[in-house]
């Protein structure tokens, strides 16, 4: 029974993301999954946020040192709206900006799970670093 899984180094890009995705949201006993360093955008987020739509296992999700920007974050960001058992998400070091951190502190206004955010890397105005360090989560800026 399978409950860590690290798939780093391996550029599986955003096709590779939408195979782990499918499979992510049949899964029942994956709790970590590490996609570090993958060279997944925005259309691989998007294909992974979904998956946590329905994936009701998954607590840790490392995606360090991908290529994800705004909208992949967004895409993250709606899927906390309804995910309750994610606790830790791993985005430093991709291509987050501004909107995306604005949209990370909106959803965890509605999201009481998620404790740890890592942010770590990027150029976010104070303004929106302060609004998403108001939520009752860890945030690693």
């Amino acid at each position: 029974k399978l409950t860590t899984l690290t798939v780093g180094y391996n550029e599986i890009g955003d096709c590779g993301a939408l195979q782990v995705a499918d499979t992510l949201q049949h899964n029942n006993t994956l709790t970590k999954l590490d996609l570090h360093s993958n060279k997944i955008g925005d259309a691989g987020a998007q294909h992974l946020a979904d998956a946590l739509r329905h994936n009701t296992t998954l607590t840790t999700l490392d995606l360090h040192s991908n290529k994800i920007g705004d909208a992949g974050a967004q895409h993250f960001a709606d899927a906390l709206r309804h995910n309750t058992t994610l606790t830790t998400l791993n985005l430093q070091n991709n291509k987050i900006g501004n909107d995306g951190a604005q949209h990370f502190a909106d959803a965890l206004r509605h999201n009481t799970t998620m404790q740890k955010l890592d942010l770590r890397w990027y150029r976010v105005s104070s303004t929106v670093m302060e609004a998403v360090e108001q939520q009752d989560c860890r945030i690693w800026c």
